[in-house]
């Protein structure tokens, strides 16, 4: 009566542990990918070189960025399109995915994470306008045809896509208000010039993998110690500056180094790398036939001529000599079959037979003996009522006579019909 029941809250509390929805953890810290991944990448794995892959990523953004400038998005949204766009092809190969229709997909869900949504429609012909240019061709409007649809509807696809190759993780947090903000640490937030170079700096390293490599912050400082070094504004070395936002000098030259990489690359050339990735695929696409040739069984000729199936066996179709030795073998057991069983087991199994037959028949005329028949028409008399009744049901047994009088004999037929006319006559004179 006086106890006291435990207190289990505390513990309990304590003890509950988060779980990851969808066994997909969600964190800015999941984005940076490891080494391995970053230089085995799919294209590489289906037998694309670095330097195409890179060319591919640098055409890919700077087709995002255009885009985003004609569309008159934030410069946000662009960034966050190109960030997409490289991680989702460290997932997916060049070779298996066309650059354009996900260049276009990325933008597009870009602008809507944004909250800058763009229609399908514009993102597409912006992009077949930048084609043109870039061709060198005279302007001419997209025709709303079968092409245009098919092309809307693979955009459409590929935003999905990217969305599951990412696990719905799409947030991206952009070095644009690190800057500013570790500016105004070292008092240079009227230095309107440092600022804009530390961004222009970042805008190019969109094309690089270094925010697959480094975290925001690391990039950050990377871009203002380029800048500073460019316009030989001196920097606080004791102790360092970038010490403060917890960075090491390697990381920043790092980046650095891979951000001016860029500028001393030679110029893209679209046609070339679309010509290239069209042979690659030619290569992909055989060996995949080829794959599904030989795991869906086709026939290949054996060592002694015969056709072998898939599952490396013989068909038993392929001799002749197979084909005798089964009839032989079908005719010999045959015989063997017949005479096991004795005179006696047959007389028996052909009564049983013939019994059953007869029981069936006797439901079947039990059961239609007694089906109501039509009802007669009215007359006025009570005679004429009589022979109306006497007519109708003389007619349905010989109409229901017909169907199994095919199991009688001749003299069965007879017997049946003079008993059916006897019943017939009984009947009428019970009534009267």
């Amino acid at each position: 009566m006086g106890s006291q029941r435990p207190d289990h809250t505390s513990t309990n509390v304590s003890k509950v542990v988060s779980k990851p929805y969808g066994k997909v953890e969600l964190s800015l810290n999941n984005v940076l990918l490891p080494e391995e991944k970053l230089n085995n990448t799919p294209s590489i794995l289906d037998g694309m070189d670095p330097e195409t892959e890179t060319d591919l990523r640098i055409l890919g953004c700077e087709l995002i960025q255009t885009a985003g400038i004609l569309l008159k998005l934030p410069q946000v949204a662009m960034a966050t399109g190109q960030v997409l766009f490289q991680r989702f092809y460290y997932s997916k190969s060049f070779v298996r995915h066309s650059m354009d229709t996900l260049a276009m997909a990325c933008i597009c869900l870009a602008s809507k994470i944004e909250e800058a949504p763009r229609r399908i429609r514009d993102v597409v012909n912006v992009f077949h306008h930048i084609r043109q240019v870039n061709a060198q061709k005279p302007i001419v409007p997209l025709v709303l045809d079968q092409h245009y649809i098919a092309l809307k509807t693979q955009v459409i696809k590929a935003e999905r896509r990217v969305l599951k190759e990412l696990g719905f993780c799409v947030h991206v947090k952009h070095p644009h208000k690190i800057i500013v903000m570790y500016l105004q640490l070292l008092n240079f937030q009227d230095n309107r010039d440092f600022m804009q170079l530390s961004w222009n700096y970042m805008n190019d390293a969109l094309r690089s993998d270094v925010f697959m490599r480094y975290n925001p912050e690391t990039v950050a400082c990377a871009c203002i110690y380029l800048s500073a070094r460019y316009m030989n504004i001196a920097l606080p070395k004791q102790p360092p500056w970038f010490a403060l936002f917890k960075v090491t000098e390697e990381q920043i030259l790092d980046v650095c180094r891979r951000i001016l990489l860029l500028y001393k690359r030679e110029k893209v050339n679209p046609e070339e790398l679309e010509k290239k990735v069209e042979e690659l695929k030619k290569i992909y696409q055989e060996s995949r036939l080829k794959n599904k040739v030989v795991s869906g069984g086709t026939t290949v000729a054996g060592g002694n001529g015969s056709v072998v199936s898939g599952n490396n066996t013989p068909n038993s179709n392929s001799s002749p000599n197979n084909r005798n030795n089964h009839s032989e073998k079908n005719r010999s057991k045959s015989p063997s079959r017949s005479s096991s069983r004795s005179p006696k087991h047959k007389r028996a199994k052909g009564h049983r037979a013939r019994s059953r037959s007869g029981e069936r028949r006797s439901k079947k005329h039990r059961r239609r003996s007694y089906t109501p028949s039509p009802s007669p028409p009215r007359h006025s008399s009570k005679h004429s009522r009589e022979k109306a009744r006497y007519r109708s049901r003389s007619r349905s047994p010989g109409a229901r006579s017909g169907s199994y009088d095919k199991y009688y004999s001749s003299s069965d037929k007879k017997s049946r019909s003079k008993h059916r006319d006897s019943y017939e006559e009984v009947r009428i004179r019970s009534r009267h």
